[in-house]
């Protein structure tokens, strides 16, 4: 797969960049082509229909996706009266939304409580770590897939889909200065050593021209943190736990050159070179053609409102403060610059980083790590994330999600510092903005957190309910360019009208 976005200069073919355009020129191939070769050929109308009150609402959607799953008991689902192997040893604290006490490691998050839907009854068959099952329309998911992004089963990620429908609802958003499906901070699963990629955030059939432009974060982690994975311990600077204050992102079009340190006289050389390598071919000259994709090509390498989107230094110093000098929290607050940019989903990855088996999968030392790692850059940056939104007005048109592939297990192991495994069975997600109801909780489980006993709701629902705020009817055509048939957006799924209001 051509990862154009990605963070190294090499791509995963192995080659270099300047290596793939040289052997590209003598093949044909140039970048607008790799482009052109990667859209669906085929069009279809997205044939949405109108309709309700809050159908179309969201102008722009930022995920907050969670990797390896917080536990529902440490987040919005506590079980204080529980048995102690149960409830743990963290306690709850009253929150702004009645009824719905929250962790104590969650001060700031307690704070904009009324500003949200909690929803407590999340629950499918899979206690693995499928995020393209939390964020795609594929119906049944395994291990196997699960480590093989390429498996010809997946379904296109959210993100993508929501390029593609744009896409088909006006060509002209293929030309926006600022993409329409952007991943922060880095390529998904490319911090972690010893494994292959997760699934997820890809665009399966719809071709790679869909896929999410990832970015590449430019800073230093200024703290460590010391992990584990099955026994074996490690000390790492961990970003997600500090970072210097002049760290900052770009796009990875460039490869690993920052986007903010090429001049335009450079770039105007690359696109000298570009155009070379094409008069190269001499099968055709389309310096003034009009090429669509070789215009979009030169547009993500020049886009100033992307650059200038991504420059969190651009920000006043209180707000960089305000959303934490953390990966997470500075990933919060360029989706936040993103999304006023224009640009219609974004998505901030809390991913593993260093070794496999960490971000939110706390297998091991669950409270060291919810104390020093995982809750305060969490709490920090997805409160202030909600709180400008909703000072600057953007809230209302702006909807956010924070996900997971499943919940943890309500009973603790014996783990040093305790831990708590795979649970899809039920678990908590959060959202707010665009229509979503402000201060309601949405289903109820067990005394132990471990089961559904009101209101089920399948990560599909979610997925409609995303789709439906941002005008989008679930039952949207897409086309399978395996097959070259048309296949529904979601196979199932409902819209939760009754999380809007």
């Amino acid at each position: 797969m051509l990862q154009l976005l990605g963070q190294a200069k090499r791509l995963c073919s192995g080659y270099t960049r300047r290596e793939w355009l040289t052997v590209g020129a003598a093949a044909g191939l140039t970048l607008a082509d790799a482009l052109r070769l990667k859209a669906n050929p085929h069009r279809q109308s997205a044939g949405v229909q109108s309709g309700g009150r809050f159908f179309g609402q969201a102008k722009s959607c930022i995920l907050l996706f969670l990797y390896g799953s917080p536990s529902q008991l440490e987040l919005a689902d506590m079980k204080p009266e529980a048995p102690l192997e149960v409830r743990g040893e963290l306690r709850p604290i009253r929150s702004t939304l009645p009824g719905c006490d929250v962790c104590e490691l969650l001060p700031q998050t307690s704070r904009i409580m009324h500003l949200l839907t909690v929803v407590r009854s999340v629950s499918h068959p899979y206690p693995i770590h499928g995020v393209a099952y939390a964020t795609t329309g594929v119906e049944q998911i395994d291990v196997g897939m699960e480590l093989s992004p390429r498996d010809g089963r997946h379904w296109p990620f959210i993100g993508s889909t929501v390029a593609y429908l744009e896409q088909q609802r006006s060509p002209a958003a293929r030309r926006k200065p600022v993409p329409d499906n952007i991943a922060l901070p880095f390529p998904f699963s490319s911090q972690r050593r010893g494994e292959v990629p997760r699934a997820g955030p890809y665009p399966a059939f719809l071709g790679q021209a869909y896929a999410p432009h990832f970015t590449q974060f430019h800073g230093r982690a200024n703290r460590s943190i010391t992990k584990t994975l099955n026994g074996e311990r490690e000390t790492f600077a961990e970003p997600y736990v500090g970072i210097d204050p002049d760290a900052y992102f770009t796009l990875g079009t460039l490869g690993s050159t920052a986007a903010a340190e090429i001049t335009l006289d450079r770039l105007d050389r690359r696109r000298s070179l570009l155009e070379q390598l094409e008069q190269a071919q001499r099968l055709r000259d389309r310096r003034d053609s009009g090429d669509p994709f070789r215009e979009m090509a030169y547009q993500l390498l020049t886009s100033t409102q992307v650059r200038q989107a991504l420059d969190v230094r651009r920000e006043p110093a209180k707000v960089r403060e305000w959303y934490g000098h953390t990966l997470f929290g500075q990933s919060c607050l360029a989706a936040r610059r993103l999304v006023e940019a224009g640009s219609r989903f974004v998505t901030v990855f809390w991913d593993e980083y260093g070794l496999a088996g960490s971000g939110w999968d706390t297998h091991w030392e669950h409270y060291p790590r919810l104390r020093h790692e995982l809750m305060p850059g969490f709490d920090r940056g997805f409160a202030a994330l909600i709180a400008d939104l909703e000072q600057r007005g953007l809230l209302e048109e702006t909807l956010v999600m924070v996900l997971s592939e499943h919940g943890r297990t309500p009973k603790l192991n014996n783990q040093p510092g305790g831990g708590r495994d795979h649970w899809s069975q039920a678990y908590t997600v959060l959202l707010a903005g665009a229509g979503i109801s402000r201060g309601k909780v949405l289903g109820k489980t067990d005394r132990i957190g471990g089961s559904v006993v009101d209101r089920p709701v399948s990560p599909k629902d979610l997925l409609a309910t995303a789709y439906y705020l941002l005008g989008f009817d679930p039952h949207t055509p897409l086309q399978d360019r395996r097959t070259g048939r048309p296949v529904p957006l979601l196979p199932t799924g409902s819209v939760l009208y009754d999380a809007l209001g």
